[in-house]
């Protein structure tokens, strides 16, 4: 009986277990359905912890279908400033471990981060933030670089080179250029925009962020009076998979891509990606042929009390011919008559001006590998090493040998007569490395408080040999012993180093109060560099110690879900970069440093339907810094004196009303050159120029830019339209550039998934529509073009100008992707 009785209890218990089973499975079904009538019905983004994972292509589809996507947890403060240009933001401490089998969290948010087709994005940053996100860019054609894709912010007035992605461009901001702007990937110090494309493949990137007025304490940077430009490298997916895409296009364009997921790997935490591309296309303008092999790593660990280590490689070899870039008489002359002043195509023993002769042959390697690590409930440590590393050479004509001029073989055989000759920019190592270290205290419910350290290197060795032409007319390298050219026994071999060490102790604190509607950040940094230029054969060395303070203040305050206003001021010093240095003809003083003060006063809106963001901003600079272009592609650096900058940028997206997203944007800019600049008049007396007051060179009175985003179904496109007003390119005013427009359309489809195919999709991108032949930048201010009156009421001597670069002609590409 007692036996029987036990049975029936132990019966009893198993029900009762199977019936909680299918009471759970109901609710986790419910659970489920819940999800999708959610997604369905508002398109509101949905995270989970332990279901299927969307790839970035399907993801970035979604949201070029609804116009909303997956929504990340707002930045804390302007101490996770990287957060905040990212799309990473740093993980909170979970409750399980994410390879644990628990049962599946459902988060539903109707928050509507991305608008505008992608083209613009909700943010909460006490400072101006302007961000292209993941669904815009996969509109674009895969060859764009991050200057193409920031294009259409208010803030920026973009010069590129060419539409294959083999090069970069220039950058105007407020009154400035990219050599005032940090230019980063995940947190580090990247290559320079001339060379913007070398760093990491558009497939690769997720989000890209410009920081018009703002270099938050925490960054590796001091040289951001313009701000910062941000990349965000891809996640990688939990599952494994890939993507690859093919493009076809204008000037025998030939691209190919492909990314290989590995997925979570085991119960470890750790997943990973590499991608492969090769480009190949002929030059636009003028003869030549440009190639570049490209590969991106990235790699991530996260464990289960939210800590977590990122890190990303790229590396790139590319051969690409050096542009001419033409003066205002060439441009006018090709816009008249057609004659080129590109690189010839075929061998000139006249000019020696052929395109092999003209070639840059770069290697480049990018490292960063960005941990955070929890070590208590309050108390965290961030660090952040960096990594970069190139090595090349290019070359351009470098006369012909003469009978007088000594020219030798290494043999001490003379160099014939009249045989032509190659200058050569060999850059022996252009290195850079540092850190940063940030350990973060939550004092209590209100105050989190930062303490850091930076550190960062940098070192150029550069060297401008001359050998002789190959008899082809193409260059060989600068290190063939048969080329190279000696005189009375020592190879002509004259080079430079520059490059400095940064050590910076930084804190800040940010204070939340009024249930977090209340935020205020106020930091200090305080930077010690060592600077220092030597130059070869002589050894003849310069240098410098500094310090500067650099404080940082911003408040916030968010009235509601909708409405947000900010403050934000610091300040910012530039020291002139090694490379700008080794490049200018020193005469015995470094340049000055450039010192900023800026402020913004801001204000944001966002709803169900609209997100506007409006942004007044004011710069004070002191000792400004120019770039001037010495050839092969290469810039110095020259003090132009003071100036003030001031004006307002305005964004407005919505979301799409019968499948169409708009977006408008806008700027108003009023920069002066408040000194008189120095300057000789033809007498050779010192006198300046009669600057004081007048417009500063790069600074247009307007700019807007207006998209259009069309999404239904399987179909997508975005057109996009930039006008940049009229401005002055030379210290002295006398010369100005037109206003211009630009323009952009992208179409394409996506179809139904295909056996292993899951997001085959094909798109067309055109760039420059009408064809029309006009300049939207300049390699280097001028300082006059021609003869003006100085201040001593003499003339001056006569210049040559700015150079131009040329906006590319009519190009479409045709992509064909797809995610697996």
């Amino acid at each position: 009986m007692f036996h029987q009785q036990a049975q029936e209890v132990t019966w009893s218990r198993q029900k009762e277990k199977h019936v909680m089973r299918l009471r759970s499975c109901r609710i986790r079904a419910l659970k489920r359905h819940l999800l999708v009538a959610s997604c369905l019905g508002s398109g509101v983004s949905v995270g989970m912890t332990e279901t299927a994972f969307a790839s970035d292509t399907q993801l970035a589809a979604a949201e070029q279908r609804t116009g909303k996507s997956i929504i990340h947890r707002p930045v804390r403060s302007k101490e996770h400033a990287i957060s905040s240009v990212s799309e990473h933001p740093k993980p909170r401490r979970a409750h399980t471990d994410v390879n644990a089998s628990a049962d599946e969290t459902v988060h539903v948010s109707s928050v509507h981060r991305s608008r505008g087709g992608g083209m613009m994005r909700v943010e909460t940053a006490p400072y101006a933030v302007q961000t292209i996100t993941k669904s815009f860019i996969d509109m674009r054609s895969p060859t764009s670089t991050a200057l193409e894709l920031v294009r259409n912010l208010p803030s920026v007035n973009i010069a590129v080179t060419d539409t294959s992605g083999l090069q970069g461009g220039r950058i105007q901001s407020r009154s400035l250029t990219d050599a005032d702007m940090a230019l980063m990937i995940d947190g580090g110090p990247a290559a320079s925009a001339a060379y913007m494309a070398e760093n990491v493949e558009s497939e690769d990137v997720d989000s890209v962020s410009m920081m018009p007025g703002s270099s938050p304490i925490d960054l590796p940077v001091t040289s951001a009076a313009a701000g910062i430009l941000n990349q965000s490298t891809h996640d990688p997916q939990h599952k494994f998979g890939g993507t690859m895409d093919f493009a076809y296009g204008t000037n025998n364009l030939a691209r190919q891509f492909i990314r290989l997921e590995s997925g979570d790997v085991g119960n470890t935490g750790a997943r990973g990606f590499v991608s492969f591309a090769h480009t190949r296309a002929r030059s636009w303008f003028g003869g030549g042929r440009n190639e570049k092999i490209h590969v991106d790593v990235g790699v991530r660990k996260d464990w289960s009390n939210g800590s977590y280590a990122r890190a990303f490689m790229g590396w790139n070899l590319e051969d690409f011919v050096v542009d001419r870039y033409g003066t205002a008489s060439q441009f006018y002359d090709f816009k008249k008559t057609g004659n080129s002043y590109g690189r010839k195509s075929e061998y000139d023993p006249v000019g020696n001006d052929y395109w092999k002769n003209n070639i840059n042959h770069w290697m480049q390697l990018f490292l960063t590998a960005p941990m955070h690590v929890v070590i208590t409930k309050h108390l965290t440590l961030d660090l952040r090493p960096y990594y970069s590393w190139g090595r090349g050479w290019s070359g351009e004509a470098g006369g012909f040998s003469s009978a007088t001029s000594g020219n030798t073989y290494k043999s001490g055989l003379p160099v014939a007569t009249g045989t032509p000759l190659t200058s050569y920019f060999l850059q022996d190592g252009a290195f850079s490395v540092g850190t940063t270290a940030i350990l973060g205290y939550d004092i209590d419910k209100h105050n989190h408080l930062e303490l850091g350290y930076w550190y960062q290197k940098q070192d150029y060795t550069q060297h401008f040999p001359t050998s002789i032409t190959n008899q082809d007319g193409a260059n060989s390298s600068p290190n063939d012993p048969n080329y190279q050219i000696y005189r009375n026994g020592t190879r002509v071999f004259p080079g430079n180093t520059a490059g400095f060490e940064i050590h910076s102790l930084f804190f800040q604190d940010t204070a939340k109060y009024f249930h977090d509607h209340l935020l205020v950040n106020a930091g200090f940094k305080y930077v010690m560099s060592n600077v220092w230029y030597i130059v070869y054969p002589s050894r003849r060395q310069l240098g410098q110690n500094l310090t500067a303070p650099l404080p940082h203040v911003s408040v916030s305050y968010h009235f509601n879900e909708h409405h947000q206003l900010y403050v934000n001021a610091e300040g910012d010093f530039r020291q002139p970069s090694p490379s700008a240095v080794a490049n200018t003809n020193i005469d015995g003083t470094l340049p000055k440093n450039q010192y900023s003060i800026r402020e913004e006063l801001g204000y944001r809106y966002n709803d169900k339907n609209f997100v506007v963001d409006l942004d007044f901003f004011n710069y004070n600079i002191t000792n400004r810094l120019l770039s001037t272009y010495v050839g092969n592609n290469q810039t110095g650096v020259v003090n132009a004196g003071n100036q003030t900058a001031r004006g307002v940028d305005l964004m407005v997206s919505a979301q799409p009303l019968y499948g169409f997203s708009p977006y408008v944007s806008f700027e108003y800019l009023n920069a002066t050159t408040d000194t008189n600049i120095a300057a000789s008049d033809v007498n050779g007396n010192l006198t300046a120029f009669r600057s004081k007051g007048k417009q500063a060179p790069l600074a247009p009175h307007f700019m807007a830019n207006f998209g259009l985003t069309y999404t239904y179904k399987g179909i997508f496109a975005n057109g996009a339209l930039h006008y940049t007003g009229p401005q002055s390119t030379t210290l002295a005013g006398d010369q100005r550039m037109p206003g211009y427009f630009t323009n952009t359309l992208s179409l394409g489809y996506h179809f139904k998934p295909v056996w292993y195919a899951k997001s085959p999709t094909i798109r067309l991108n055109f760039t420059n529509l009408t064809g029309a032949i006009l300049r939207t930048g300049v390699v280097g201010v001028g300082t006059n073009a021609s003869q003006v009156r100085l201040m001593n009421g003499n003339l001056s001597n006569t210049g040559s100008g700015a150079q131009f670069i040329l906006e590319p002609r009519f190009t479409v590409t045709g992509t064909v992707s797809t995610a697996f």
